[in-house]
């Protein structure tokens, strides 16, 4: 590159900052509406299975779009395609914030949802445009966003709702995305690494058609029944999608995602890994407030409103916000797979204080602090684990594909807990605390799951001998 070519490039704290602008906007919007479902509800005359359409809506978008927009950025442009992502999600939120009936708000949410792509491209960007010493640096940071976003969305959403009502959840992040926009077309340089082909339009709508079928089965489980006909239908459609997935990206000339890759051993164990941090999340932040709101009088519940419940997911927050920066520069010196391990054992220990001790506000502030440590720590890994394990014309889908199963275990881990504390209720209607002392439990077992996944991730020079070889492979392929 001339020296003068390279003399306009923007630096890389500049570059960071505006993609963590449009990246802390959408991991915003992710939680943001979660302490609000039961204000739109009433407010828009719908059901509660209309209301939780709110979240779906937005999952399944997410899921669908993020490893499809992750390869049209490695084919087309990042900065192209991060730019058509952001303004789909500005106007999401514009409809979302308008809305005044269930189907616009659930048509919006949809559109936003499709913002997802954001982290995966992002983390292309950082790859093209770092240096090699601060590429890990970079990722573990915008990586953090993601889990300091949707703690801070439940933190912030009781003071928007009390003092302004849900509609401005949705006016105040769109200013930021506007901007994000406008910085990203000014700021972010074009990719100077393209990978060609064209989009295998029949992998795309079997890679939909299982997350789909999926996602709803699993966020619809505990109003059916795990054992209903309407889930395990679901469940074996979903199953027989996959497979044919797998089968036509497998024989496919140009497969949207290249199964070779999938197979990788640092991809699966990172994919797996990604699966039980996403558990691990939602577990804790939907869990945690759901006990503080419960009345006293269930002899551990706080009685808290939602303001009140969203305070006690603050040390998460503010625990990812100083802990990801430390992550970032472990990574740096010893690789990310400590850091992986390092964090599932930690959010482990922290869902076994919660089982066992939450009856008390210093328990439950501890172990979110610990839970904000872990996720810090176990964030700041996944998308560097992969990035180091494919080569860069990968990158996009790949991380795309991580980001999917770490959505794919919020769902999980979120529905499976539900049905735990629905299982177990007392004559009043109310939980029990057992439901939520094996819910915590469930949450703890799959974070020691995730340490075993960690152990498996192979080391960093492993990793980069592999992505060397798929690098290798690549070029042959073109030839």
């Amino acid at each position: 590159m001339p020296p003068a070519a390279s003399a306009r490039r923007p630096s890389p704290a500049v570059v960071l900052a505006v993609l963590a602008m449009g990246a802390m906007s959408y991991a915003l919007l992710q939680s943001l509406v979660v302490p609000a479902l039961p204000a739109i509800q009433q407010d828009l005359h719908t059901s509660a299975a209309g209301a939780a359409w709110v979240m779906t809506a937005y999952l399944l978008s997410a899921s669908v779009a993020t490893p499809i927009a992750g390869r049209l950025g490695d084919m087309f442009g990042k900065r192209r395609t991060l730019m058509v992502v952001l303004s789909m999600l500005a106007l999401g939120t514009l409809v979302s914030a308008l809305a005044t009936s269930i189907t616009v708000l659930i048509a919006g949410r949809a559109v936003q949802g499709l913002g997802g792509a954001v982290f995966p491209l992002a983390y292309g960007v950082i790859r093209d445009e770092f240096p090699p010493g601060r590429v890990a640096m970079g990722i573990s940071l915008m990586s953090a966003i993601l889990g300091i976003g949707g703690g801070a969305g439940i933190v912030l959403a009781g003071p928007i709702l009390d003092g302004l009502g849900y509609h401005w959840l949705f006016w105040i992040p769109l200013l930021p995305i506007l901007a994000a926009v406008g910085a990203t077309a000014f700021v972010i340089p074009e990719s100077p690494l393209r990978v060609p082909g064209r989009i295998n339009l029949l992998g795309g709508l079997l890679l939909g058609g299982w997350l789909v079928c999926l996602l709803l089965a699993f966020s619809y489980a505990a109003d059916w029944g795990w054992g209903s006909a309407r889930f395990l239908g679901l469940l074996a459609l979903a199953a027989a999608l996959f497979a044919g997935w797998v089968w036509q990206e497998s024989r496919a000339r140009e497969p949207l995602v290249d199964m070779r890759m999938m197979r990788l051993r640092g991809i699966w164990t990172t994919n797996v890994a990604a699966v039980l941090t996403g558990f691990g999340m939602l577990g804790a932040f939907v869990l945690v407030p759901q006990l503080v709101e419960l009345p006293r009088v269930t002899g551990f519940g706080f009685g808290g409103s939602v303001t009140e419940a969203g305070l006690f997911l603050l040390p998460a927050t503010l625990a990812m916000l100083i802990v990801s920066p430390l992550a970032a520069r472990l990574a740096e010196r010893t690789g990310s797979r400590l850091n992986l391990i390092l964090g599932m054992a930690i959010m482990a220990g922290a869902f076994l204080i919660l089982g066992l001790a939450h009856s008390a506000s210093w328990q439950i502030l501890l172990a979110m602090t610990l839970v904000g440590i872990g996720i810090g720590f176990a964030y700041a890994a996944l998308a560097n684990l992969v990035v180091e394990a494919v080569p860069p014309g990968q990158t996009g889908v790949a991380t795309g594909m991580n980001a999917v199963m770490r959505t794919i275990g919020s769902s999980l881990g979120g529905q499976i807990t539900a049905s735990v504390i629905a299982a177990q209720v007392a004559l009043s209607g109310l939980p029990l605390e057992s439901g939520f002392t094996l819910a915590f439990l469930i949450c703890a077992g799959a974070m020691t799951l995730g340490v075993a996944a960690g152990v498996l991730v192979p080391g960093r020079e492993a990793a980069r001998e592999t992505a060397a070889a798929g690098r290798v492979a690549a070029v042959v392929d073109l030839a």
